[in-house]
């Protein structure tokens, strides 16, 4: 099972912001790659720490990963992926995370710097920007988990194009300065305004290719969505943003969800509501019916003498826990209907079993009011 984020940073649920980044810190410098050098186990908890701050460190993921745990980022395919949904690097995480681990390894946090080194470091790898989509699916595919098949129009690099190391930084993406101060010498590193950071610049551009030697293409890409989706929830497909010049690595795909409105069946996290609607003669003889479920037709048994606003609950036929709790219920409302109209035949019945004892309203203490029947539908 996936370790908790909070557990990783060694912090509690109510950490504050600043809380969550000096927990961080502390974790990336004890395990940095350069203080733990050809260590695995170090190499895979620094990439952990930097997971959890990802999430962590933003409110809107944050607030998603309290509400539904990993599974919230999840791409399909099983959960466990290291990253926001799909997989960190060390390039994203020096890209992103660098400047938090400040001057505690020389080249500032951009790259490996060899510790104790003072600003050697590897050629900082950019990141093509990421592309965001949105897919709406039926509650259906929401029950029992879908891959869907969408075309996507992304930057890649074009055939033929060819890059060359940049002059200005020679390959590091950085430019750095030290400065004497009266404090001593200062060492501060800025992205290469040449190079834009990515250590390269295009050498040949073939025909239809940008500036960067990149074109449009496009591409046909599967998604896997996890059963238990909610709207609004976002999936991250890596890779397949744009694609960066030269060396560097491509972004992500954000898949938004979003949820189609169902003919029968209304969606309550993950329980599943259902109105039907039942004639007097089969509120008072008994009756079966057959109604939708999300996976299939399913047919229930009407008890004779049944009550308008009945709640019949079928455990099971809701909405998987997206967490892997179980299944929600199906509530299904029994409504009695009552005719507008009436010819003579059936208007006299009726005045005759006005005064019928049977017909006169009598609730038992069994019988639940509406409040307790809402109550109930939410317990």
């Amino acid at each position: 099972m996936k370790q908790d984020y909070y557990e990783i940073l060694g912090i509690s649920k109510g950490a504050s912001a600043a809380e969550i980044k000096k927990a961080y810190r502390k974790k990336a410098i004890q395990y940095h790659p350069d203080k733990n050098p050809d260590d695995k186990e170090a190499e895979e908890m620094f990439k952990k720490a930097a997971e959890a701050y990802e999430v962590l460190s933003d409110d809107n993921k944050k607030a998603r990963y309290d509400q539904y745990g990993h599974a919230a980022f999840e791409n399909g395919g099983g959960f466990g992926g290291g990253g926001f949904g799909g997989g960190m690097n060390m390039d994203d995480i020096f890209s992103q995370f660098g400047d938090i681990f400040g001057g505690a390894f020389g080249g500032g946090g951009g790259g490996f710097s060899g510790f104790g080194g003072g600003g050697g470091g590897r050629q900082r790898r950019v990141k093509g920007s990421n592309l965001r989509i949105r897919v709406k699916l039926t509650l259906e595919e929401i029950a029992n988990g879908v891959e869907k098949k969408v075309k996507v129009r992304r930057k890649v690099q074009a055939a033929g194009v060819s890059y060359k190391t940049c002059e200005t930084c020679n390959g590091s993406g950085q430019m750095t300065r030290i400065t004497n101060t009266i404090l001593g010498r200062m060492q501060t590193s800025t992205t290469c305004s040449t190079c834009g950071g990515a250590g390269q610049v295009i050498d040949k551009r073939p025909a239809g290719a940008d500036g960067q030697g990149l074109k449009v293409a496009e591409e046909t890409v599967a998604i896997k969505i996890p059963a238990g989706v909610v709207e609004g929830m976002q999936l991250k497909v890596s890779g397949k943003g744009n694609e960066a010049p030269g060396n560097g690595i491509a972004g992500d795909l954000l898949v938004a969800i979003e949820e189609k409105e169902h003919d029968f069946l209304k969606r309550e996290g993950d329980n599943l509501h259902y109105d039907l609607y039942i004639s007097f003669s089969e509120a008072a003889l008994g009756s079966s019916k057959e109604i939708d479920t999300v996976t299939g037709k399913v047919r229930i048994k009407i008890d004779s003498g049944v009550q308008s606003g009945k709640i019949l609950r079928l455990r099971g036929k809701g909405i998987p826990s997206i967490n892997g709790y179980g299944k929600g219920d199906l509530l299904v409302h029994i409504n009695v209907w009552t005719p507008k109209t009436l010819t003579k035949e059936q208007r006299s019945f009726f005045e005759k079993m006005a005064e019928e004892e049977n017909f006169i309203p009598n609730p038992e203490k069994s019988d639940k009011s509406f409040f307790e029947k809402v109550k109930d539908m939410f317990s």
